[in-house]
């Protein structure tokens, strides 16, 4: 094969990886989105981790990228959420869609920014998670007070309210989504080309656990199978004892 066919096929794979990998996130992020541990009365509501398979594909292939698929995402929500726009007029629904759905899960895109920034793949997850929720939030705050304001939301002091309501859930996803992170980032590898696992610490090349006995055929001089020491220990030794 010529160097640019596999050059070419090499970057196929590539996309079709990345194709890959954002469906089967963005499918587990909307399935997770239902699974609600509070609902609020007027919008909102704490999940189960829903925004983390949206934030790895940011931290694996960039802002660009993640928040192209933060945007698909943030269509799925719309669609699954359109109760929340019925009964406004047509203007207030349209302000709904850009702020709440849109631009509030659009943004989760940017927690790809701090890859290779921090020196640590769990401090990096960590830092692109906040500041992405920092953002839905800024989104839904300003919603609250201006689009709600005078529907769900008091007219005297909207901005306030706005301030405490949306922090009442968006707080706990946040802490949820951290927490997700943070173990993630432990026993999974998401800088490599292909998710690998972490080696579990002291296990290294002079471990214990990473020992293999090599064995010998009896035929001679061919390559026995390695055998991991624990499952073969070595015999004892006998009593030569009379």
């Amino acid at each position: 094969m010529p160097p640019f066919a596999k050059g070419a096929f090499f970057m196929e794979k590539k996309r079709a990886l990345r194709l890959t990998e954002s469906a089967i996130m963005l499918a587990f992020a909307t399935i997770l989105s239902l699974l609600k541990i509070v609902d609020l009365p007027y919008g909102g509501s704490v999940t189960a981790f829903s925004m983390l398979p949206i934030i790895l594909i940011a931290y694996r292939y960039g802002a660009a990228w993640g928040s192209f698929t933060a945007l698909a995402y943030s269509i799925l929500q719309l669609l699954t959420g359109l109760k929340t726009v019925m009964g406004v007029d047509a203007l207030s629904a349209a302000a709904v869609i850009l702020l709440d759905y849109i631009l509030a899960f659009t943004v989760l895109g940017v927690a790809g920014v701090f890859r290779g920034r921090l020196g640590s793949q769990g401090a990096e997850l960590t830092a692109g998670t906040v500041l992405a929720c920092a953002l839905r939030y800024v989104f839904h705050v300003i919603s609250g007070c201006t689009v709600w304001a005078g529907l769900s939301i008091p007219d005297s002091q909207a901005l306030l309210y706005s301030l405490a309501y949306n922090a009442t859930y968006m707080v706990p996803e946040t802490l949820v989504t951290v927490v997700g992170a943070i173990y993630l980032s432990k026993v999974l590898d998401f800088r490599s080309e292909s998710i690998t696992r972490t080696a579990p610490p002291g296990e290294g090349a002079g471990s214990g656990a990473a020992l293999v006995r090599h064995r010998q055929s009896p035929a001679g001089g061919r390559r026995g199978v390695r055998h991991p020491a624990f499952l073969f220990p070595a015999p004892e030794p006998r009593d030569r004892r009379l």
